[in-house]
């Protein structure tokens, strides 16, 4: 998430929570069997010990006083940097359908089983509630880790009495200890009741819209992307487009915003003095980004951000969106527009299910509206976009509202605006910060701070997946040049901040297939991987420049 202000640094960690949902998954083996047809250990908490469960860190504990029945409970102390998640794997047979329970209390408290279905009670918490999912494992599965957890900023939540029943006694248990992360979407502020289960295993893993390596690209073919604080100062301080590094190939200015959610109307004010002392004027500024140009540099709109949510719910918007955007790139001589929806801007409406074929006007009106600024500005007019992962890589687990309703609409929201102008795309550069935990193309949930989540998110673009695990319904790989990885320039500029020993080891996994770590790349070597995108260059000027000048000698 693109946060301009200083303060709301303070609320990345919960930024998500509004974004995004991630579930906590409790991962244990099995001290020993149970009777038959329950298959879990220790689901009462009665034992006054977590053990065979594992939380995440220190999030767990039991506790008296908040049974649900007995005397203990789990409590999970979900903070805003952990969703205090916990997990318990368990043997079971294939073929076989089983059924998760449990009584939970508090607010957005999850439960389901990894690579499956889970559900979560939206309510503010007070008394316990009921959750149970059910789930049939594939034809050669042997065990499964549930899990149960909160979510950021939500404060402490209980869980007791939860149960996995099945036919028959269960098998030897697994051996496996180790926690693992999952990730679903955010209930709805004004969701009331929980998502249906669904019967479906995990997705698969084998895509078939893979993108074969190809060719070293010619020297100086990889792009640096980098948000310049254009309308607006923080704690990373004002910097002047003259002043910007030529380091920076594409400078996205940070931003245009509408007048009204759903006006269309969008409007591009520079820092005024009193918030930016030394800012240039409009005369130099305009300039700057002529002089930028000359060097082979692209300076474009950036549009939207934390704040900046635009709906265009409307043909009317649709061609305000047009008018207004268009007289700004005209004013200030830019190369095109950079697509930064949040929040709420882009949903899907209940039953819009194929992202091929959208029918929700906020998706559909954006891509009309880009369309044509497109086909008025010609071929050199540049479009990048900067998603959420909760809005792109979610969508290989959840599309929209989902088959039952129930899922945050919002899931997977921005795959049809990237399919729909696949062919008009310059540079696509996910946020892989701010995140929660994203299932990759192995079916393995993968957590931002390090090499591997750059890795798996990145190769779900090269390679293509099925959306909401549907091998019927492709989203086709991107080609390598127009993919970029999005990266905070330090700890203040997002959560996920990784150093350049691990923005090197991401690159070398994907460009040379080397030091790749325990995730393989389904789409092999992609030396034409366009580049990095960092939120921001004012943030990377604060950090002395650590993650341009890594980029500078990396590619040379």
């Amino acid at each position: 998430m693109h946060t301009p202000r200083k303060k709301r640094l303070l609320a990345a960690g919960t930024a998500w929570a509004v974004a995004a949902a991630g579930a906590v998954a409790l991962s244990f083996g099995l001290a020993g069997s149970a009777s038959a047809g329950e298959f879990l250990v220790n689901g009462g908490f009665e034992t006054n010990a977590l053990s065979p469960w594992t939380c995440t860190g220190s999030t767990g504990s039991v506790v008296t006083g908040h049974a649900h029945t007995g005397t203990y409970a789990l409590a999970g102390a979900a903070s805003a940097s952990d969703t205090a998640q916990c997990t318990q794997t368990v043997a079971v047979a294939p073929n076989t359908t089983y059924t998760l329970s449990a009584y939970v209390n508090g607010a957005y408290v999850y439960l389901g089983v990894n690579g499956g279905t889970s559900t979560w009670t939206p309510s503010t918490g007070g008394a316990y509630q009921k959750l149970s999912v059910s789930f049939t494992t594939t034809a050669t599965q042997t065990s499964a880790t549930v899990f149960t957890h909160g979510w950021y900023g939500q404060g402490t939540y209980y869980a007791d009495d939860v149960s996995l029943d099945g036919p028959g006694a269960p098998a030897s248990p697994s051996a496996s200890a180790s926690p693992s992360r999952s990730a679903s979407p955010s209930p709805s502020a004004s969701a009331s009741t929980s998502a249906s289960p669904s019967a479906s295993a995990s997705p698969s893993t084998s895509p078939s819209t893979s993108v074969p390596p190809t060719s070293p690209p010619p020297a100086g073919s990889h792009a640096l992307v980098g948000y310049l604080h254009a309308s607006f100062a923080n704690g990373a301080g004002y910097l002047k487009m003259a002043d910007v590094p030529d380091s920076w190939d594409i400078i996205d200015l940070a931003f245009g915003e509408p007048d009204s959610i759903t006006s269309g109307n969008i409007h591009f004010n520079r820092c005024p003095v009193t918030e930016c002392p030394g800012v240039e004027t409009d005369a130099e500024f305009k300039a700057a980004i002529a002089a930028k140009q000359a060097k082979g540099k692209k300076v474009l709109l950036s549009i939207g951000g934390q704040n900046g949510e635009v709906q265009l719910t409307t043909t009317a918007a649709r061609d305000n969106f047009v008018n207004s955007v268009s007289a700004i790139i005209d004013k200030w001589g830019l190369d095109g527009l950079d697509i930064d929806f949040e929040g709420h801007s882009l949903s899907l409406n209940t039953g819009d299910n194929d992202f091929k074929n959208p029918t929700t006007p906020v998706i559909t009106n954006l891509i009309s509206a880009v369309k044509t600024l497109k086909a008025k500005y010609g071929a050199n007019f540049q479009l990048t976009m900067a998603p959420e992962t909760f809005f792109v890589q979610l969508g290989y687990q959840y599309y929209g509202s989902g088959p039952w309703g129930g899922q945050d609409p919002r899931a997977g929201a921005f795959l049809p605006v990237i399919y729909g102008l696949r062919d008009d795309l310059t540079l696509l550069h996910v946020q892989d910060y701010n995140s929660g935990s994203i299932m990759g193309l192995d079916n393995q949930y993968h957590n931002m701070g390090g090499a591997d989540f750059h890795i798996a998110m990145t190769d779900m673009l090269l390679t293509g997946f099925p959306v909401a695990g549907n091998t019927n319904n492709m989203f086709p790989a991107l080609k390598p040049s127009q993919v970029a990885i999005g990266m905070p320039a330090n700890t203040y500029a997002g959560n996920g901040y990784v150093a350049p020993a691990a923005v090197n080891q991401a690159l070398d996994c994907l460009t040379k297939g080397t030091s790749c770590g325990s995730y393989t790349p389904r789409a092999g070597k992609q030396p034409n991987l366009r580049g990095l995108m960092t939120w921001s260059i004012n943030w990377d000027k604060y950090n002395g420049y650590e993650f341009s000048k890594n980029f500078d000698s990396y590619f040379g």
